[in-house]
């Protein structure tokens, strides 16, 4: 392990004013948002959709990296230039999704389990070989009746040290994402309860498993209500139970925190992280982005597919990027909205 690589890249990926794209959907995951708006799910039309995103002019501006799937980071553009290659032409460092998505846990089905760490550390080395520098592993945590439950939370957080660990291991720096769903009607103070559980038990086991704390980054979700609660937080108050949450879950030898959108529109997430970043100051770790629906829905809906509205689509991309660029800095407002309008 290489600590000061692994501190360089994680120090480049939250860079003042940048972000990162998600843009590792599993093949379920982005056939459902293309059928949503009437496009075909094929490994052409995957690689034309990327390439329209990885080729905006001035991406590098407000994004620092890139989370590719498997698939994708294999793919070349239509110039025949490898993917990967095309995001460090953009100044943009490229990563890839380690894991294997999520199955039922045993004996508790209404939660999930992460898959992917047998095998792992054979197939970093080709990773690293394809032009990744950093990677990302997901849990996913439901609240419920009775959920979720201990066993859930502890194997969860063990699987995210471990595979941290793998990739440090090959000097790749592991964005560790233990996501609390939205889904759900409970309340801001439960989501607040059940996030401080899970990034508490997630570090026990990272310092367990001796990774670098200053080699890797944190996706959280944001301390926010459940979809189907009667009440819903306002913008502030979802930033101040983050923030808070954070401060109480997050060790301070962690560079960077860059949060899911995890269902938020497009709006909501850029006002959320912008509040946190006008409202502290001094913070231990910057306060950043790695949205993939966020930033991806506008562009997708315009592109559709067609050729003739990749311009478009990509001019859509960049406004999301800028916005989320500002609110980086707390400096956002609805009005550049309306400016761009």
């Amino acid at each position: 392990m290489n600590v000061q690589t692994l501190e360089e890249t994680a120090g480049q990926l939250v860079a003042p004013g940048r972000g990162i794209l998600a843009a590792d959907e599993s093949f379920g995951t982005i056939g459902k948002r293309f059928e949503a708006v009437g496009i075909e799910s094929s490994e052409e039309s995957r690689r034309a959709y990327r390439e329209m995103l990885f080729t905006t002019e001035g991406i590098g501006e407000f994004l620092s990296g890139v989370i590719l799937f498997d698939e994708t980071i294999r793919q070349e553009a239509s110039d025949g230039t490898p993917i990967a290659q095309v995001l460090e032409r953009a100044g943009v460092i490229p990563g890839i999704k380690v894991d294997k998505s999520t199955v039922s846990l045993p004996l508790s089905p209404k939660e999930k389990f992460t898959q992917g760490l047998d095998g792992l550390g054979e197939r970093l080395p080709e990773y690293r070989e394809l032009g990744a520098r950093f990677t990302k592993w997901r849990a996913v945590i439901t609240i419920g009746d009775g959920i979720p439950t201990r066993g859930c939370v502890e194997a969860n957080a063990r699987a995210l040290a471990l595979y941290a660990a793998f990739c440090q291991e090959h000097d790749l720096v592991p964005i560790v994402e233990p996501e609390v769903l939205i889904d759900g009607d409970h309340s801001i103070e439960r989501c607040y309860e059940v996030t401080e559980w899970m990034l508490r038990a997630t570090f026990d086991h990272l310092y367990e498993q001796g990774v670098e704390l200053s080699g890797m980054l944190l996706k959280p979700n944001m301390v926010i209500s459940g979809k189907e609660a009667s009440r819903q937080a306002g913008v502030e108050e979802v930033a101040r139970a983050t923030v808070e949450c954070l401060l109480r879950s997050v060790p301070a030898a962690v560079p960077g925190i860059v949060f899911l959108s995890g269902g938020q529109s497009d709006l909501q997430a850029t006002a959320h992280l912008n509040a946190m970043n006008s409202m502290y100051d001094g913070l231990p770790w910057e306060l950043s982005f790695s949205y993939a629906r966020a930033l991806q829905g506008q562009p997708m809906e315009i592109w559709g597919g067609d050729v003739s509205k990749v311009e478009a689509a990509q001019k859509a991309f960049y406004h999301r990027l800028k916005m989320n660029g500002a609110a980086r800095s707390g400096s956002y407002s609805e009005e550049m909205e309306q400016e761009a309008a």
